[in-house]
């Protein structure tokens, strides 16, 4: 069934639930565009945008980036044409604010918001994903502990080298901190959009594709 349903997708979950796997599962599946923050922030950069350079601006001098700035950001990418079969978007909004914004924008381009579906996982099973990464520093290469280590004890298996490190916000006490951060900022968003009727959890402490059915019965 999948690449003729057309739908407007918010995907939410925090770090370590999931969420980017889900993302690529989506995409692949209903050939729809992976509207991620990151990502438009760069290109709007890149092909130095009004708002792109505004957005550098702030970057460059470590500050955030106002909601003014990020959602003309979105407004602009929603509005492009390769959105008319459906997106997802992933890393929007990260506040009520932003989803209050969010609704505005999508009115005024013709749009709305069909599902929202959150990861959900216990905290304490995030914080063994989360805190169980490392890194190759020759290459780059992501691996975990529990659940991708290296084939090889010590040797990186894509480009041989010995040399790993943990990432400072990869350990346990960081993890607990940005746990408890992003649940403190993520309440009050899905709070609203189980309000409006949108909001869908579902468990993701299962093994990838069987959350991945559960995303598909929503989306079809």
């Amino acid at each position: 069934m999948g690449g003729i349903i057309k739908m407007n997708i918010i995907l939410m979950g925090l770090p370590g639930a999931g969420k980017g796997t889900q993302a690529e599962k989506i995409i692949a599946e209903y050939n729809i565009p992976h509207i991620s923050t990151g990502d438009m922030f760069r290109a709007a950069m890149a092909n130095e945008t009004a708002l792109g350079l505004k957005a550098k601006s702030y970057m460059d001098q470590g500050a955030l980036v106002p909601d003014e700035v990020t959602n003309g950001i979105v407004k602009e990418r929603l509005a492009e044409s390769d959105t008319e079969k459906g997106f997802l978007l992933d890393g929007f909004p990260r506040t009520l604010e932003q989803a209050q914004a969010l609704d505005q924008m999508l009115t005024e381009l013709g749009k709305k918001i069909d599902a929202v579906i959150d990861i959900h996982v216990p905290e304490d099973i995030l914080v063994d994903r989360l805190a169980g990464r490392y890194m190759c520093r020759e290459c780059g290469a992501t691996y975990h502990k529990i659940f991708n280590p290296t084939t090889v004890e010590g040797t990186c298996d894509r480009c041989g080298g010995h040399d790993f490190y943990q990432r400072e916000d990869d350990k346990p006490e960081t993890v607990k901190n940005r746990l408890a951060i992003n649940i403190k900022n993520s309440e009050p968003i899905l709070a609203y959009y189980k309000e409006e009727g949108l909001l869908q959890s579902i468990d993701g402490n299962r093994e990838i594709d069987t959350v991945f059915e559960d995303v598909k019965k929503i989306i079809e």
